[in-house]
Parts: C-alpha cells; sequence; structure tokens
C-alpha cells in the first residue's frame, strides 16, 4: 500500500463534506453513538460509488447525461429536505428524519447516512478516477487491487468520520445547555446543507 494513496485517502475523508457534517449533526444531538452509526452509515454509502466504478458502471453514468442529471438533482432534493428538517427542529439539534421528540432509530440514522452518499454522482466518477491511479499498469490482478484500495478507504471514512462525531458529542453538553448555542449551531448546519445542496446542483459532469 503506496503512501501516496494513504495519504491522499486522508486528505480526501477529511474535507468536510455532507458525510462530515451529517455525523457532526449526529454527534451534537445524540451523542457518541449516534455519531458512530452515522459514521457507519456515511462509509457503507461510499460503497455502491467504489462497486460501480470496479464493475466500470462509472463509466456508463459518465458518459449519459440523463442518468447523471437525474441522480445528481435527486441527491440535491435530498440535501434541501435534510436542511429543511434541521432548521424545523425546535429541540436540540436534527438527525433528519428524526421525529420531534423521539430519537430516531439507528437504522433510519444509517439509511439518511447512505442516502447522503447514494445520491451523488460524483462520488462514482470520483472512484472512477482515482482508484486507476494506484493500480500497477499491467496489473494481473487489478481488480482484487482495487477492493483492496476500496476497503482501506472505506475504513479511513469510518474512522475519520467517527472521530468527528466523537469530538461533535464530547462538546455536545457545552452546546445543548445554551438554547441560542442551540439556535445558531442548527441554523448554520440548515444553512450548511443548502449551500452543498447549490454546489451540487450547479455541477457538471
Amino acid at each position: 500500500m503506496s503512501i501516496e494513496f494513504l495519504l491522499t485517502t486522508l486528505v480526501i475523508v477529511a474535507t468536510p463534506g455532507t458525510g462530515v457534517l451529517f455525523t457532526l449533526a449526529a454527534g451534537l444531538s445524540r451523542g457518541v453513538r449516534a455519531s458512530v452509526v452515522a459514521a457507519f452509515g456515511c462509509t457503507l454509502g461510499v460503497v455502491p460509488h467504489m462497486v460501480a466504478a470496479i464493475t466500470g458502471l462509472a463509466a456508463l453514468l459518465n458518459a449519459s447525461a440523463v442518468a447523471f442529471q437525474t441522480l445528481k438533482y435527486l441527491g440535491v432534493a435530498y440535501l434541501v429536505y435534510m436542511a429543511w428538517m434541521t432548521l424545523r427542529d425546535k429541540g436540540a439539534l436534527a438527525v433528519p428524519e428524526e421525529s420531534a421528540g423521539a430519537a430516531p432509530s439507528a437504522g433510519r440514522v444509517i439509511l439518511s447516512a447512505v442516502l447522503l452518499n447514494v445520491l451523488n454522482p460524483k462520488l462514482t466518477i470520483f472512484f472512477f478516477a482515482f482508484l486507476p491511479q494506484f493500480v500497477p499498469t499491467g496489473s494481473t490482478n487489478a481488480t482484487m487491487r482495487m477492493l483492496e484500495l476500496s476497503a482501506l478507504f472505506g475504513l479511513a471514512t469510518f474512522v475519520v468520520f467517527a472521530v468527528y462525531g466523537v469530538c461533535a458529542a464530547a462538546v455536545r453538553n457545552h452546546v445543548i445547555s445554551r438554547p441560542a448555542v442551540v439556535n445558531w449551531v442548527r441554523r448554520v448546519f440548515g444553512a450548511s446543507f443548502l449551500a452543498l445542496a447549490g454546489r451540487l446542483a450547479v455541477q457538471n459532469q
């Protein structure tokens, strides 16, 4: 395993995006367990993109404007929905699909996290371009090599996201005990989801 792949992977997974934002919200709203569950869900959401890249489906997605645009706007709609769910919450901080006064089940948190990443066509194209760079030209076992790299990327995603979430959970009591801070943080998360939706909406293939 090359040091270049490890460093590139860490930079990519540590860069704040929808998955990091979701995990931070989970940690702040429900604590350590919820943040780890969210990190696990976000990691699962990356798997379909890895599989698509390895099997060559990313080439089809990249070639088909209709398929790309359809998936992209589904992702935009889901991010807008998450922003709305976050901004309408009057309690602590909202984890998407949380009903008022009730903690979402682990399954619902995981489903929301998976949908976040599955509905982002850029991830498939990213892996299609990213993984082959670290497979030696003419390799007789390229598929296995990409599977190994994908597994390492997934592990790094889970660990880094979980660290983000646990750190958020560590300051949770300081945040939720201050209503003004809670409202401010909730609005920041809501606005961030909207900003990410806007960025995805204007992206091209």
